[in-house]
C-alpha cells in the first residue's frame, strides 16, 4: 500500500486497510495474514506461481472473490441496519427522536417524587382529630358543619380576630376602597384567609364609622349598633338582591357591616350584575353601612372582580403568620419563666429554628401556608419545643398538611355535580366547568415543570374524560373560554416561571408551571388514586393519550407519574397501563411502559417483582415485550446487578439473528453513563471476541453507538453525575475526559470496529462525528479535552494515523461541511503527541 500524503490533498476512494499484530480483525475471527507476511500465497491459499493457470481457474477465482465481496456488502448492510436508531419510528434512521429531551424531562420529573415524599414512601397520615400532648388539632380537611350561615358575629370572635389576624399585603388599599365605595367584592382561593380578612375589614371600617359618628354628635351619645351586632353574616341563599331590599328598613343602624360569601357553582346560579351591585352600594350608602362579598376566583367570578367593586385578596405572608401563631401558643408558658423555665423569646427562637430544619421543611412540602395550615404547624412546633409532641409526631403532622389540601380539593365535587344535574337539564357544559379545576390539579401533578400550555391542554383532555365517565350517554359540551390562568394558579397553589422547553431539538423560551410545594404532586395523585377509585378509569385513558403525545416534556413526565401510581396499586397499574403499553406497536408507548417499570423498580417494595417481570419479558416475551424490557434495563434498576442487566440485554440482542440488536445496543450504552462503566466495557470487549457472529455484532454495534451517542441522551440525573456539565458532548469523549481509566478499553473497542470489514464504514462515519465535536458551531471549545485523551491511544500505530490522515482530508474536502485547515491540523496533532512526532512531521506541522 503506497504512502499517503499528510492532510491537505484529495482523499482516496477508500481508507487504507489497517492491521495490528499480524492479524486483521473480522468480528473477533482471524482473517488472512498480512500480505507482506504471506506474499508467497494468493487469496485462495495457493503459491503465486499457480495463479496463472487456465482461464477456467481464473474465472472461478474471480467468481469466488465476487461472492466474498457480495457477502461482505450484505454483512455491512445488516450491520448498518443494526446501528439504526430504534426510536426513529417511521422516520429515517437519522431522523430526530428527542431522546436527549426525554432524558432531561425524565430527570426533572423524578425530582417531583424523589424529595422524600414520593407516592410510596409518603405514608399517608390517617390522623383526624387528636390530642398531641396537650394540644388539640383537627387535621381532617372536611370540617364538620358549615359554620354560622346568618346572624351577627359575636364580639368575642371579633376581639380574637383583632388580636390574631395577620393582614395581607395591600390590606390598607382594600380598607380604603371599602370605606370609599361601601361595597367590596373580594376574590381569593378558598382557605387563604379571605373570610378573616373580610371580617377584619368590616370590623375596621364599622368601628371607624361609629367613632366618627360619635365625634360629630353634640351629646356624644350617637345611635350605634351594639358590639354583638355591628358585623353580620348574611345567608348566601338570600343573595345580593335580598340584602339590598333589606337595607331600606329603619331597623338598620349606621355603621353596620355585612359579610356575604357567594357560591357560584349552584344549579343555574349566575353572578350578580353590575346594576345589582350598584343598587346594593346605593342602599349601603343610604344607611351608612358596609358590605363585603367574598367570591372564589375563577371564570364565574371574573365579571365581578373586573368591575368597579372587585379586588383580589392576597394571602397573608407565611412567615409572619407562623410567627404570630407560634407566639400565641408560647405566651401561655410565659409564667413558667418565673419558675426557672425558658422565656417565651427563647422558646420562639427554638421553634423557628426547628421550622427551618431541612427534614421538617421537606415534611411540610409547601412553599406557602394557609392560615389553618400555619395554625396546625405552629401547634406542632410549639408542642415539640415544649416536649409534649415527639419528633415523629411532628413529622407525621407536617406530612398531613399537603394531604389535607388535596382532600379539600377533591371532596364534594360529585355532590356539586349531582346538584347541577338535579337542578337543571342538559348541564353537561356546567359539569365540564366544574371538572376543569380538578383536572388542572391532576394535570399539574403529573406534568409539573412543563409549559403552562402543555398542562392546560392536558387538563382539557382530562376534563373531557372525567365528563364522559360521569355521564357516558351524553357527549359533554367543551367550554372554550372557561380558562383563566390567574384563577388556575390561585386555585391550584401554582406559580409560573420563565424557562426553556425543547422543540425539535432547539430550546425556546416558555412559561413553566409548578406547584408551590414539593409535597403537592404526590398528595394530589395519592388522593385521586387511593380515595376515588371510580376516577381511575378516566385517568388511565388520559395517561394513554399522553403516551402518544409527541412532546418529551409531556409523555416522559406522564410516564414517571404513571409509574408512581402503579406503585400504589401495582396489580391494577400493570393490567391497565404497563402491559398494554409494553405490547404496543409504537416505540414511544413501549418506552413509556419501560419508564413506568423503572420508576416502580426505584421502590424497594416493588423492585423484586419488576425485575422478575422484565426478565420474563426478555426471555419469553413477544418482540414488543423484549423491546420494552431492553429499554427498562437501560435505566439500571430492572436487574439486580450490572452483569445481570448485560446478560439480559445480550439475550435480547442476539435472539432471532439480532432482530432487537438496535435497542439492545442502545441500552448497553445507556448503562455506560452509570458508575459501573468499566464493567460494561469489559463485557463489550468479550462480545467482540465471542465465537458466534451475533455476539460479535452486538459488541461492534455497541462500540459504534458509543461513538454516536451524546451525554444528554443517556444521562438521567445531571445534578449528581460528573458528566452533567458535558451534556452536549459525545458520551465517549465525556467519559475519556472525566474517567481516564476508561480510555484504553474504549479505544480498543473503537479500533476493533474500525478494523472490521462489516463495521468499518459506519465506524469511520462515527469517528468523523467525534472529530467534528472538537469545536462547537459557535467556535467555542467543545469535546477537545476528550479527544486529546482518546485519539493518541486510538491512533497509536502508523497505519492508524494514516487512516486518520485520510479521514481528515475527506473532511477538509467535504463540499457541504468543509473542515477548516487549521482545525484539521489541530486534530492531527492531538492524535500525534510531541513525543511521537518525527522530524518530518514537525517540519510539516
Amino acid at each position: 500500500m503506497s504512502d499517503e500524503e499528510h492532510a491537505g490533498g484529495p482523499p482516496d476512494d477508500a481508507p487504507p486497510e489497517a492491521v495490528d499484530k499480524n492479524k486483521e480483525k473480522d468480528g473477533g475471527q482471524d482473517r488472512e495474514k498480512e500480505k507482506e507476511k504471506a506474499g508467497e500465497k494468493g487469496k485462495d491459499g495457493k503459491p503465486p506461481s499457480d495463479e496463472g493457470k487456465a482461464d477456467s481457474d481464473g474465472e472461478s477465482a474471480d467468481s469466488e472473490a465476487d461472492d466474498k465481496e457480495s457477502e461482505r456488502e450484505r454483512a455491512a448492510g445488516r450491520f448498518r441496519e443494526h446501528t439504526r436508531n430504534p426510536l426513529a419510528e417511521e422516520e429515517s434512521e437519522d431522523g430526530p427522536t428527542d431522546l436527549a429531551a426525554a432524558s432531561r424531562a425524565h430527570g426533572d420529573a423524578r425530582m417531583l417524587f424523589n424529595t422524600g415524599r414520593d407516592l410510596h414512601t409518603f405514608d399517608r397520615p390517617r390522623i383526624g382529630r387528636v390530642y398531641i400532648g396537650d394540644t388539640y388539632m383537627q387535621m381532617d380537611a372536611r370540617r364538620s358543619g358549615a359554620g354560622i350561615r346568618s346572624g351577627p358575629v359575636p364580639a368575642d370572635e371579633l376581639r380574637e380576630l383583632r388580636r390574631a389576624h395577620v393582614a395581607p399585603e395591600g390590606y390598607v388599599r382594600l380598607r380604603n376602597a371599602l370605606g370609599a365605595r361601601r361595597l367590596l367584592v373580594l376574590g381569593a382561593a378558598p382557605g387563604t384567609g379571605r373570610t378573616s380578612t373580610a371580617l377584619s375589614l368590616l370590623d375596621d371600617v364599622t368601628g371607624f364609622a361609629v367613632a366618627e359618628a360619635n365625634r360629630n354628635t353634640d351629646t356624644g351619645t350617637a345611635t350605634e349598633p351594639p358590639a354583638d351586632s355591628r358585623v353580620w353574616r348574611v345567608d348566601p341563599d338570600d343573595g345580593v338582591r335580598q340584602l339590598a331590599d333589606s337595607l331600606g328598613g329603619e331597623e338598620v343602624l349606621p355603621g353596620t357591616g355585612y359579610l356575604l360569601e357567594l357560591s357560584l357553582t349552584g344549579p343555574g346560579e349566575l353572578p350578580p350584575d353590575e346594576i345589582g351591585l350598584d343598587r346594593l352600594a346605593a342602599a349601603l350608602a343610604g344607611c351608612r353601612a358596609f358590605a363585603v362579598i367574598v367570591v372564589t376566583v375563577g371564570s364565574a367570578a371574573n365579571p365581578l372582580l373586573a368591575g368597579r367593586y372587585g379586588m383580589l385578596c392576597p394571602p397573608a405572608p407565611t412567615q409572619e403568620l407562623l410567627t404570630t401563631r407560634l407566639r400565641e401558643r408560647l405566651e401561655d408558658r410565659a409564667d413558667a419563666a418565673d419558675a426557672g423555665g425558658p422565656a417565651t423569646a427563647e422558646l420562639l427562637a427554638r421553634a423557628e429554628e426547628l421550622a427551618e430544619r431541612e427534614e421538617v421543611r421537606d415534611a411540610v412540602g409547601l412553599a406557602d401556608l394557609r392560615p389553618v395550615e400555619a395554625e396546625l404547624f405552629a401547634s406542632l412546633l410549639a408542642g415539640h419545643v415544649l416536649e409534649t409532641v415527639s419528633y415523629e409526631e411532628l413529622l407525621t403532622g407536617c406530612r398531613s398538611l399537603a394531604a389535607g389540601q388535596a382532600q379539600e380539593w377533591f371532596a364534594g365535587v360529585d355532590r356539586a355535580l349531582a346538584a347541577l344535574q338535579a337542578g337543571t337539564e342538559g348541564s353537561t357544559g356546567q359539569a365540564a366547568v366544574l371538572f376543569h379545576p380538578v383536572a388542572f390539579r391532576i394535570a399539574l401533578a403529573v406534568l409539573g415543570g412543563a409549559s403552562h400550555s402543555a398542562v392546560a391542554s392536558a387538563a382539557h383532555l382530562l376534563t373531557w374524560e372525567l365528563s364522559v365517565q360521569c355521564d357516558p350517554d351524553n357527549a359533554p359540551a367543551r367550554p372554550l373560554f372557561c380558562d383563566d390562568p390567574d384563577s388556575d394558579l390561585a386555585l391550584s397553589r401554582a406559580e409560573l416561571k420563565d424557562g426553556l422547553v425543547e422543540v425539535a431539538g432547539a430550546e425556546v423560551a416558555a412559561r413553566l408551571i409548578w406547584y408551590r410545594g414539593s409535597a403537592l404532586p404526590a398528595a394530589v395523585l395519592t388522593e385521586v388514586w387511593d380515595r376515588h377509585f371510580p376516577a381511575r378509569a378516566p385517568v388511565v385513558r388520559w395517561l394513554r393519550l399522553l403516551a402518544d403525545d409527541p412532546r418529551p416534556q409531556v409523555w416522559m413526565r406522564a410516564a414517571v407519574a404513571a409509574g408512581e401510581l402503579c406503585v400504589q396499586d401495582f396489580d391494577h397499574g400493570y393490567a391497565e397501563l404497563v402491559r398494554p403499553l409494553a405490547e404496543a406497536s409504537t416505540p414511544r408507548r413501549r418506552f413509556f411502559a419501560a419508564t413506568m417499570m423503572d420508576q416502580a423498580a426505584g421502590h424497594a417494595s416493588h423492585r423484586k417483582a419488576v425485575r422478575k417481570l422484565v426478565d420474563d419479558w426478555g426471555r419469553h416475551g413477544t418482540n414488543s415485550l423484549r423491546w420494552s424490557a431492553a429499554m427498562a434495563l437501560g435505566y439500571g434498576n430492572a436487574a439486580a446487578t450490572t452483569d445481570a442487566a448485560l446478560d439480559a440485554l445480550a439475550r435480547i440482542g442476539v435472539r432471532d439473528e439480532g432482530e432487537q440488536m438496535a435497542v439492545a445496543s442502545l441500552n448497553v450504552v445507556r448503562l455506560l453513563a452509570l458508575p459501573d462503566g468499566a464493567r460494561v466495557l469489559r463485557r463489550m470487549n468479550d462480545w467482540t471476541r465471542h465465537k458466534y457472529v451475533t455476539y460479535q455484532d452486538l459488541g461492534l454495534v455497541t462500540a459504534v453507538r458509543l461513538m454516536l451517542t451524546s451525554v444528554d441522551e443517556v444521562l438521567f440525573d445531571a445534578s449528581v453525575s460528573p458528566l452533567g456539565e458535558r451534556g452536549d458532548r459525545p458520551l465517549a469523549l465525556a467519559l475519556a475526559a472525566s474517567r481516564p481509566e476508561l480510555v484504553g478499553p474504549m479505544a480498543d473497542l473503537m479500533w476493533t470496529a474500525l478494523n472490521t470489514a462489516r463495521s468499518r464504514d459506519v465506524a469511520m462515519d462515527a469517528l468523523e462525528s467525534l472529530l467534528r465535536s472538537a469545536v462547537r458551531k459557535d467556535g467555542s471549545e467543545g469535546a477537545r479535552p476528550g479527544l486529546a485523551a482518546l485519539l493518541p491511544v486510538l491512533m497509536a500505530e502508523e497505519q492508524d494515523r494514516r487512516r486518520l490522515d485520510w479521514l481528515l482530508r475527506r473532511m477538509m474536502n467535504d463540499p457541504e461541511n468543509r473542515l477548516p485547515d487549521a482545525q484539521a491540523r489541530a486534530l492531527w496533532w492531538l492524535a500525534v503527541p510531541a513525543r511521537g512526532r518525527t522530524g518530518e512531521e514537525e517540519r510539516n506541522g
